[in-house]
């Protein structure tokens, strides 16, 4: 039995009253409760009681006393009448440093089937606000990301952001697993929203493998599942690498992808009566992207600070679309891939000359710099007359500057191309990148 003094300490920590309602209307996803007026917030938890056990949903609009709530998980056997408790805590986590190796879902709950995960002493929430412009840190230095098409063209900084921009099939998840493994940092906790649930256990077991699992926690969420895991999955992937800043770390976070985020926030705001804007997506969508995309970055002075990384699935190989104009607004840089040169068979498929970092020219040596210059100006030289000599409309000796630029940038491509498996030097590559222009 327990003691007295532990049983009345239980009693007075738990809320005078408990309120709770009655589910009235379901509308496919969108559960509507009646009963919560003057206590339900939005973004409060509540539990509904069902013949198969509790289902776990989150209010998310309010109308005239009725509660809007979308559930964690599929919503079948929900009946009208049942009840549903209000939550007296909002949802938080509680992130410790036994996480690394782990993979868990959008709620902090172990989806590895490797037992329980050890808690931590201090509670985050899910949902927090990024630091203070004023008190954050400014980017820090080069980090080698072991790609050789961004240590040598979009070098990535201690803080900065990148967005990953590809069409479906061109190798982002590749590539995302490559900078896991190799990247200069600390600690990565990575994000899979909206991922093929198949495709899980190849990214974790094949492209991260043990070494790069070993320094990382994966947050999953798969495209099964509701609207409002996807859209918690990448929320909880944050607080869980702002856990890691504050402890002073340099946090790499990388979250595949940023759009199916958006078609989270969509799918939830059309489920609470929100009206569709640029191409279907609500408004939340584009408030909801910066309050996600600010978490990462330096931290205030004297922490450590998140560098992300954020795959952007461009719909129909259309770089315009709302999504990836939003995105490329807010981040610190973009990384192209090209369908174009994944068919040419070069890996990763990153097309350097729409590609930007906006770490440059500060993050490179001036030598470093004026090597990167010179090797984009041949690449767009050989761009630009690419068809013309590939249709053989150009004769061979016309122009000296298109004669060396088409001699050079097999030598150029020769040198990003790499497989998952092999590291690149930056030091070695800016040596090599320079012996092919001295030629």
């Amino acid at each position: 039995m327990l003691p007295l003094s532990t049983a009345v300490a239980g009693l007075r920590a738990r809320p005078l009253d408990q309120r709770y309602g009655r589910v009235v209307a379901v509308r496919g996803s969108l559960i509507e409760v009646e009963g919560l007026s003057g206590a339900a917030q939005i973004g409060a938890r509540v539990t509904v009681a069902t013949a198969a056990g509790p289902i776990e949903a989150e209010v998310t609009g309010l109308d005239r006393g009725i509660a809007h709530c979308l559930p964690f998980r599929d919503p079948q056997g929900v009946a009208a009448g049942a009840r549903a408790d209000l939550a007296a805590e909002q949802l938080a986590l509680r992130p410790s440093s036994a996480w690394l190796g782990r993979i868990i879902d959008g709620l902090g709950r172990p989806a590895d089937q490797r037992g329980p995960l050890l808690l931590g002493a201090q509670t985050r929430a899910i949902r927090a606000a990024p630091p203070p412009a004023s008190r954050r840190a400014r980017i820090g230095a080069r980090i080698e990301t072991g790609v050789a098409a961004l240590d040598l063209f979009a070098p990535l900084c201690i803080g900065q952001r990148l967005g990953l921009f590809a069409g479906s099939g061109v190798g982002k998840s590749t590539l995302l697993a490559m900078l896991a493994r190799w990247a200069e940092c600390d600690v990565a906790v990575i994000g899979l929203i909206g991922e093929r649930g198949r495709e899980v256990q190849e990214f974790v077991q094949d492209d991260l493998g043990a070494d790069g699992l070993a320094r990382s926690v994966v947050v999953v969420a798969t495209s099964d599942e509701p609207a409002l895991m996807r859209r918690q999955a990448a929320w909880t992937t944050l607080a869980v690498a702002e856990h890691f800043r504050d402890q002073g770390l340099r946090v790499l976070c990388l979250i595949d992808s940023v759009t199916r985020f958006a078609m989270a926030q969509r799918e939830i705001g059309l489920a609470s009566g929100e009206p569709p804007a640029t191409k279907g997506y609500t408004p939340t969508v584009f408030a909801e992207l910066p309050r996600l995309l600010e978490r990462a970055g330096p931290g205030a002075e004297g922490s450590g600070a998140i560098t992300g990384v954020f795959t952007v699935l461009v719909d129909g190989d259309d770089h315009n679309e709302p999504v990836a104009d939003a995105v490329r607004g807010i981040l610190d840089g973009h990384i192209v891939l090209s369908r174009r040169i994944a068919e040419q068979g070069r890996y990763p498929a990153v097309d350097v000359l729409r590609s930007l970092s906006r770490s440059l020219p500060q993050a490179l040596r001036i030598e470093e710099n004026e090597l990167r210059l010179s090797a984009r100006r041949e690449l767009s030289i050989y761009g630009d007359m690419e068809d013309m000599i590939r249709l053989g409309a150009y004769k061979q000796g016309a122009n000296p500057a298109v004669d060396r630029a088409a001699a050079l940038t097999p030598r150029i491509e020769a040198l990003l191309c790499q497989t998952k498996d092999a590291r690149a030097s930056a030091a070695r590559g800016f040596a090599q990148l320079a012996d092919i222009l001295a030629t």
